[in-house]
């Protein structure tokens, strides 16, 4: 007790094998960082790789919320002709062994923040980090090796099934594992009390209706460009087509705000900025990982048995918009 007096940390400290400080390196996902500051990264290891992210790609809340794994340092300058490598030199502010535990998930379902938090009670030195993206930028990651799981909800055109068909032809086949999570209603989110009259997608030609939309790939995209496909629509008749956001919960809140007057997204979003809500289309939410991964990550499997909890289930469902009785389906590709 005088010695972590001393040197003021905790008796546990003294006796845990803690290799935070440690520097190591990753390979950085997107533009290598040019700046003089530090930046704060997301470390985890996807496969044989170390792989990291700046926390800021996280979103503006989360970037104040989710302590960083590491801080990446500026190149000094006899490393300046290193900066076409994707490779960045980090000095850890976690302990290696929490790392390897870590669960990275791509996708755009905003629950997937609320089963990592049931998840790191059980386990509490795991944490699950979601970057939010659409299913077709999300199977891309995985496909690149930079998460270990992808969530996504993209329907097939001809067969009206979801996921399945789109994952067979963009994976091999045997070496990837798809699990249900929830089925859900992307609909068209308007201001409460409706005041420009939007109802169904030939609405959003109105003169005057102001559209937010998500980016390509998205299953938000996927649906509206189908729907103005159906009512005979070009995308240029549609003022606001070419303005993106990033989430479920950006098209929401420019509605609520009154940035736009409707866009696609899920019931339970419409719900938390108060919006009325008309369904287009249910849909299924997977996650698909390597089946590999169930044997070589040390809490995968634990994960995907708290995604089936009847706590979780029941929370969700509270949130409105999820239906959760097919969780924990699993279709081999």
């Amino acid at each position: 007790m005088r010695l972590a007096r001393i040197l003021q940390c905790s008796v546990e400290d003294l006796f845990r094998d803690n290799e935070a400080g440690e520097f190591v390196e990753a390979e950085w996902v997107g533009s290598v960082p040019r700046t003089l500051m530090p930046i704060r990264a997301k470390v985890a290891r996807v496969g044989k790789r170390l792989v990291a992210r700046p926390v800021s790609a996280l979103g503006e809340w989360l970037n104040y919320t989710v302590p960083a794994d590491g801080l990446v340092y500026p190149p000094s300058a006899g490393q300046q002709h290193h900066r076409r490598s994707k490779k960045v030199r980090i000095q850890l502010l976690e302990d290696r062994n929490v790392l390897e535990k870590e669960i990275v998930v791509a996708g755009c379902d905003p629950s997937i923040f609320l089963a990592g938090s049931y998840f790191q009670r059980i386990h509490h030195e795991a944490s699950v980090v979601s970057w939010t993206m659409g299913s077709v930028s999300a199977v891309e990651a995985l496909k690149r090796g930079e998460v270990h799981m992808a969530g996504l909800h993209l329907v097939d055109r001809r067969s009206g099934r979801s996921n399945v068909p789109y994952l067979k032809r963009h994976l091999p086949r045997g070496q990837f594992t798809v699990f249900q999570f929830v089925t859900w209603q992307q609909g068209l989110m308007v201001r409460q009390g409706n005041p420009k009259g939007i109802s169904q997608i030939g609405d959003v030609g109105k003169p005057g209706v102001r559209w937010v939309n998500r980016e390509r790939g998205s299953g938000a995209r996927r649906l509206l460009d189908d729907q103005l496909m159906h009512v005979g629509l070009l995308p240029e008749t549609v003022k606001g087509y070419g303005r993106e956001v990033s989430s479920h919960l950006d098209v929401a809140r420019h509605v609520f705000e009154g940035e736009a007057d409707t866009g696609i997204g899920v019931e339970s979003a419409a719900q938390l900025f108060g919006l009325d809500f008309f369904p287009l289309q249910e849909e299924r939410y997977d996650f698909v990982f390597p089946t590999s991964y169930l044997h070589t990550h040390p809490l995968l499997s634990q994960f995907l048995d708290t995604l089936t909890a009847r706590s979780l289930r029941k929370e969700l469902e509270a949130l409105g918009g999820y239906e959760t009785s097919g969780i924990g389906t699993v279709i081999h590709l």
